[in-house]
């Protein structure tokens, strides 16, 4: 569980990556799940949109996308979201 001074070191990190998760018309799908775990374990943060024509919100695409990939909620705002996952045998981020 991260601290609120954590999450606002994140989010201050997040601030100027670009989305690479997109949540379309079909909401949250195992795809989505799949792009999600295999970018954060190079990155292990990461930032994604949700398109004005989805069925879910940020934050709902936010909490199933962290559930199933074990990662963790750092910010949802507005239609994007960011989470955090460090990786297991080298964390590159230390919070």
């Amino acid at each position: 569980m991260l601290t609120s001074k954590q999450r606002a070191t994140l989010r201050a990190m997040a601030h100027n990556l670009q989305p690479i998760i997109h949540v379309g018309k079909a909401g949250v799908t195992e795809n989505i799940i799949a792009q999600a775990d295999e970018a954060l374990t190079p990155h292990e943060l990461i930032k994604g949109t949700v398109q004005q024509n989805s069925p879910v919100s940020a934050a709902q695409a936010l909490a199933e996308i962290c559930e199933k990939t074990g990662a963790q909620a750092v910010s949802s705002t507005g239609r994007k979201f960011v989470m955090f996952r460090p990786r297991p045998d080298d964390p590159g981020i230390r919070v």
